[in-house]
């Protein structure tokens, strides 16, 4: 039996944004995950690998090579492959391109807190921030949000601008204090390791997603921003302790655990309790989301 590869062009032509959510959803519902990171280094190259395994859904290994010296030689800097086992025996079912399942996974992870934190009215989305994963971002929420508009902040003006210039009804603005104020939803994917949104921009009603912080010396918000929001996050395991958003102001006591609502394992929690109440979701990713995304891609590929 051949062992399928899933390229990044087969798999996006059948993936549905609001099918993955729903299968991230149903992939909550089965035991909890069981995880494990590796790293191996050479100079300033570096071998990643997340593994995650869960009872009734199976096991992936996401492998990521991350080369710096590729951007030298017009080579991208990342990539790596999804390797999809089997629950049942372990035999090796899929290789899933690692782009691919990233892509889904990361927009998808907040596309889903979205659908059931931000108000279902929600007409203005803002997206801070103007890379790769800011692209996939205007994808995930248009499909969530089909009536919405889209503004799009970035540190270099013309990035923001060429990202809203691909895509109908955005628009690149300036002035971030004010897109926050005008915004219904703001969904942040930068590489800062100091907050670019202050709690104080904040309209009562917002919610807030925050991606781009992934190391403990990394935050896209300030304390003031978690301190007005109910905050959840998608895993436990994968931020308190692990990424600054959450980690630092734990340590500083500008938040408690007790502040910290809600994981995707207690979805049902995820909800809004008024239209007035800032949210605050924080996309941690995990190799779980890995599986979870790259199952459900292997799945709507083999249904095509």
């Amino acid at each position: 039996m051949s062992i399928p590869f899933i390229s990044f062009e087969e798999g996006e032509g059948v993936l549905d944004w609001i099918a993955l959510t729903d299968a991230l959803a149903a992939g909550h519902d089965l035991p909890k995950a069981e995880i494990g990171d590796t790293f191996l280094y050479r100079g300033d190259d570096t071998l990643l690998n997340r593994s995650a395994w869960i009872d009734g859904l199976g096991i992936a290994v996401k492998s990521a090579t991350i080369y710096p010296g590729n951007r030298a030689q017009g080579l991208p800097a990342v990539n790596g492959g999804v390797t999809l086992y089997a629950d049942a025996t372990g035999l090796l079912e899929a290789i899933v391109d690692f782009h691919l399942v990233t892509k889904w996974k990361t927009a998808g992870d907040s596309l889903l807190a979205a659908r059931r934190l931000a108000r279902p009215d929600s007409r203005r989305i803002l997206i801070v921030g103007a890379g790769t994963v800011a692209a996939s971002l205007r994808e995930a929420y248009g499909a969530g949000f089909p009536d919405a508009t889209f503004m799009v902040w970035n540190r270099t003006p013309a990035g923001a601008e060429a990202l809203a210039a691909a895509y109908p009804d955005t628009e690149a603005v300036t002035d971030l204090a004010a897109a926050v104020a005008a915004a219904d939803v703001v969904t942040c994917a930068t590489m800062s390791t100091e907050p670019v949104l202050r709690g104080d921009w904040l309209q009562p009603g917002t919610h807030l997603d925050l991606i781009g912080a992934y190391r403990p010396d990394m935050r896209e918000a300030d304390d003031m921003a978690l301190q007005r929001a109910r905050i959840f996050v998608d895993s436990f395991d994968t931020t308190v302790g692990h990424i600054g958003e959450v980690k630092t102001p734990l340590d500083t006591g500008a938040i408690t655990e007790a502040d910290l609502l809600a994981d995707y394992y207690t979805l049902d929690a995820f909800r809004r309790e008024s239209d007035d109440e800032i949210t605050l979701f924080k996309n941690g990713g995990g190799a779980h989301l890995d599986l979870m995304t790259a199952r459900h891609i292997l799945d709507s590929w083999s249904a095509r």
